[in-house]
């Protein structure tokens, strides 16, 4: 089936000053409205090198509870591993229509794969956003025909960047599970354990001829675990806080984390899943690679036994991660 790529109408509408209608969106969420201008949002900054690991707990702990998201530094991801991810990824969005198809999602591939629809969007509204989809780990869920074959060191770079990024993360769940009072691996335990997937997304924001209409993706929280995202130089991340939609100021060479619904859950509602959504702008390409710390789909995730008592009962159920992703993408209960 022949899909209409964002990238395509984007080319298509550059020289006027409109756009499909599929593409503008209701006037309580267009971002010329409904954003606070003029304040950005200064979200915590931690430094990972910190020595007191003590100190870390608490400040990441802090950030989890009341922002759901922060920014870290000092990750020790090299920022050589960054730039060529980002590099690799540019270079598949920039080749010929025909070349990106050859990986392009089936009714088979589930979400792995290149495409530009995800959930089910109310009222036929589309995002501003193509995107590519695969797994980077573990390597029995790895399925290669989904990583572009062009260009040639696009594997290379994914493989460098998950080998390190699964560094900060295990350091993250660490963290965040010492800061609800558990053991050090017992968040990561009942998240999955070894056994979590390392989903990569690459998101492509085309230039918009008219940014105060469209959202590139609409406002939402992950499914994941956490999500631990490197942007690129355009700034378009908002974040809704005190019933306002803000944006928030990147730092150069951070990695932006995101807590996830699964973290929210786990931790029976003491760290909060962030409510975020993403803007385009009118000169530029917007892109961002975000990885999602996901469950595997049959394994059970609720609020850890440990963090139930009679003060603090039960917030959610357990249930298998692929029935919680089901009805979240299809937009039902939970």
């Amino acid at each position: 089936m022949e899909v209409n790529r964002v990238q395509a109408v984007a080319s298509f509408s550059k020289n006027v000053d409109t756009i499909p209608s599929e593409f503008i969106r209701s006037e309580e969420e267009q971002p010329a409205i409904t954003t606070l201008h003029g304040v950005v949002l200064e979200v915590p900054v931690i430094d990972l090198s910190h020595s007191d690991e003590e100190k870390l707990v608490k400040l990441i702990a802090e950030a989890a509870q009341n922002w759901g998201l922060f920014q870290v530094v000092n990750h020790g991801i090299p920022d050589e591993a960054i730039s060529k991810l980002i590099e690799v990824g540019k270079e598949f969005f920039e080749l010929p229509k025909e070349e990106k198809e050859v990986i392009a999602k089936t009714p088979e591939s589930g979400i792995e794969g290149y495409g530009t629809s995800l959930q089910k969007e109310i009222d036929g509204k589309r995002g501003w956003v193509d995107h590519l989809f695969h797994k980077i780990w573990p390597p029995s869920v790895i399925d290669h025909k989904y990583w572009p074959k062009n260009p040639p060191s696009y594997r290379e770079a994914n493989e460098e960047y998950a080998k390190k990024v699964r560094e900060v993360s295990d350091n993250l769940l660490k963290y965040l599970s010492l800061g609800v009072g558990l053991e050090g691996h017992e968040m990561k335990a009942a998240a999955g354990g070894d056994d979590l997937i390392y989903l990569m997304k690459i998101n492509y924001y085309p230039p918009c001829p008219r940014p105060d209409l469209a959202l590139g993706v609409v406002a939402h929280t992950d499914m994941s675990t956490i999500t631990i995202l490197v942007p690129n130089e355009v700034q378009g991340l908002q974040v809704f806080r005190d019933g306002y939609w803000y944006d928030v100021k990147y730092i150069p060479n951070a990695l932006i984390i995101h807590i996830g619904d699964q973290i929210e859950i786990l931790s029976n509602g003491k760290y909060k899943a962030v409510l975020h959504r993403t803007t385009v702008i009118k000169e530029k390409t917007r892109m961002s690679w975000p990885v999602f710390l996901e469950p595997p789909p049959e394994h059970e995730v609720g609020p850890i036994s440990k963090l139930v008592n009679e003060e603090n009962p039960s917030k959610y159920k357990t249930k298998k991660y692929k029935d919680y992703v089901y009805c979240k993408l299809n937009k039902l209960p939970q």
